[in-house]
Order: C-alpha cells, then structure tokens, then sequence
C-alpha cells in the first residue's frame, strides 16, 4: 500500500519486492502521496470489524457450555475450506491452541489509531461504517474498568420497570 509518484515508488520498489510475500503479491502502488497511508488506515478499519466478529462468534461458542466444544479445534476446521479462513483466522487458532481459556490476558483491547480515523473519515465522507464504528467502541468499552455505563442502566431499569439489580461479589 505504496503512494507516491511513480518515480518515487521505482526507487523503493526493490526493498518492497523483497519484503512483500512475492514480487507480484501483497503490495501495491495505489496513488499519489498519501493514497498508501488512506488505503492502510481503511485496511485497518476492515481489520477491526473482522476480530469483533472472530470474537464475537467464538465467545459465542464458548457459552454455549453443554456442547463442550473445542475452540482451537473449530478455528482449524475454519482455516480449511470455509469462507472464513483468513490469516486473522490462523492467528486465532494458534492463540486458542496455546491458551483456549485465554488465561492470564485482561479483557483490555488498545488501539493505534487508524480505526478511529477510519470511522472519523467515514463521517467526514457522510457514510455510514456500523461495523467498523462498532468494532471501534467495542475496544473503548473493554478499557472501562469500572463498568459505570452498565451500573447506571441497571439502576434505571429497576426504577422503571423494578427490575432487579444483580448485587457486586465481594
């Protein structure tokens, strides 16, 4: 994901040619200055949206407790095959086969950067990126350590409707 003129570009492409997995394969001069930066910064709006949805769906699977199901098992029989298979998919089996219960990682997601700027551009554009957007908030709300969001939800819930409120563990 390569901007520049094209004379700027033929003097780095050697040093592409030699990173990239082929010479012909996983780059690419896409325009102008700054066009490989934007094409990168989308690329990492996708990429949120794609390891939301593999979390998602794995949590999903992991609730459902009475099938016992094998995570790294099923992150492999996806990597062959399915629609799904991706590289992101590859790396979410080898996490899982290594620590399937993911103990020891805190529920804490960073980011750096590009996937706001993709839902700031988004914006600016006037177009819509709900999963991006999403995937986005998502990381925010995992650095939320004391859950206030919820606990002031929970409190309006029981003031309106007196539904109850499940008590802290001490």
């Amino acid at each position: 994901m390569v901007g520049g003129s094209k004379e700027a570009v033929a003097k780095v492409t050697p040093a592409l040619e030699t990173l990239a997995p082929s010479a012909d394969k996983g780059w690419g001069h896409v325009g102008p200055v700054g066009a490989g930066h934007y094409v990168k910064m989308v690329h990492n709006g996708i990429e949120y949206g794609l390891m939301q949805a593999y979390a998602e769906g794995f949590a999903l699977m992991r609730k459902r407790e009475e099938y016992n199901l094998d995570l790294a098992q099923i992150a492999e029989i996806w990597r062959y095959g399915s629609v799904v298979r991706s590289w992101l998919l590859d790396l979410t089996a080898e996490a899982l086969e290594e620590n399937q219960d993911l103990e020891g990682i805190a529920p804490y997601v960073t980011d750096s950067g590009e996937g706001r700027w993709t839902v700031f551009e988004a914006i600016d554009q006037d177009l819509s990126a709900p999963v991006m957007t999403l995937a986005l908030l998502q990381r925010l709300r995992s650095r939320e350590e004391e859950g206030y969001t919820e606990k002031l939800l929970s409190a309006m819930r029981n003031k309106f409707g007196g539904h109850s409120i499940k008590a802290t563990q001490k």
